[in-house]
């Protein structure tokens, strides 16, 4: 389906404790919360979305919350590293800021001509910054706790172990209409359109084939971008002539989804950039109340008791 899919949407991964993912990711990493709901269906659990300044497409990472769920592992047929998009001069602020906040890195180190510097969060979900020209062509957030200047931008790429590789690299080329790129240090780089930040999956060559289990610290689905419903409906029908499995259509209030799991194991979501994030508040309100769609309304004193009590995080 060459054309149909643009890039990464966003990134779905567990956490545990809810307010530690908050501060975190808003805090440390410095993105902006631009959702507070809960998750559609399991209602009673958060759901976190972070990304820039109103949540733009590919650059927004999301969180289910499970505080008392197992600990995972990251493994084959997961998606394992999420890549975050830095610009090249911010490297050497972000090894500091990390170190400061006590985030042991990796790193830096050189991947296809871009600096890597790796590390994980509070739960153990594998990250990486990557420092690459280009970057500053999506604005970094000002009101946040890190220099405009400095912020990430978004998702640069995510990485993946399957556990049937030329299965895998047939659905990503063939159905989804990514095309390999390069190869080397034991992965294939894969990319939608023509490339760039926010667009790119690298299958990494198993070294073993332990599979993953999912738990807190792993990526539960990759969303990968359409622009409308009409590229949505076609990708639905040849996910589905493709012999897979494919979900109906599922509105998810700020984007419409389908899913589908490939035979290496890896969950993908494909999601409409519309509606967006400013649907049911404005852009300079984002995340700063819980927000439910009008299906779970009827049910907020009910939900809010389950809920435990976040601190949101200040702006500038």
């Amino acid at each position: 389906m060459p054309g149909l899919m643009t890039g990464i949407h966003h990134m779905t991964a567990i956490a545990g404790d809810p307010q530690r993912n908050l501060d975190f990711y808003a805090g440390v990493l410095g993105l902006r919360l631009v959702k507070l709901t809960v998750n559609f269906d399991v209602p009673n659990t958060y759901h976190f979305y972070y990304g820039d300044e109103v949540g733009r497409p590919g650059t927004i990472v999301t969180f289910f919350p499970w505080p008392h769920m197992r600990r995972g592992r990251v493994g084959a047929g997961q998606f394992t590293a999420t890549a975050l998009s830095i610009p090249p001069g911010a490297l050497d602020y972000w090894r500091r800021r990390l170190e400061t906040h006590g985030v042991q890195c990796t790193g830096p180190t050189e991947r296809f001509e871009e600096t890597v510097l790796a590390f994980d969060d509070p739960d153990g979900l594998p990250l990486e910054l990557v420092a690459h020209q280009g970057a500053e062509e999506r604005p970094g957030w000002p009101e946040g706790p890190v220099p405009a200047e400095m912020a990430i931008r978004g998702i640069y790429g995510i990485s993946a172990i399957s556990l049937a590789p030329e299965r895998t690299a047939r659905v990503l080329t063939e159905l989804l209409g990514l095309r390999e790129l390069a190869r080397g240090d034991g992965r294939v780089r894969y990319v939608a359109g023509q490339g760039g930040s926010g667009v790119i999956l690298d299958l990494i060559e198993p070294q073993e084939t332990t599979p993953g289990i999912e738990g807190t610290g792993t990526v539960h689905h990759l969303a990968l971008r359409v622009p409308d419903d009409d590229a949505q409906r076609r990708v639905h029908h040849e996910v589905a002539e493709y012999g897979f499995r494919v979900t109906p259509v599922l509105d998810r209030q700020y984007f419409r989804s389908i899913y589908f799991r490939e035979p290496g194991g890896l969950l993908f979501e494909i999601a409409t950039d519309p509606p967006g994030f400013t649907v049911d508040e404005p852009a300079e309100r984002l995340g700063s109340e819980l927000r439910l769609p009008p299906w779970l309304e009827p049910r907020r004193e009910e939900l809010t008791r389950q809920l435990p009590p976040l601190r949101l995080p200040a702006t500038r």
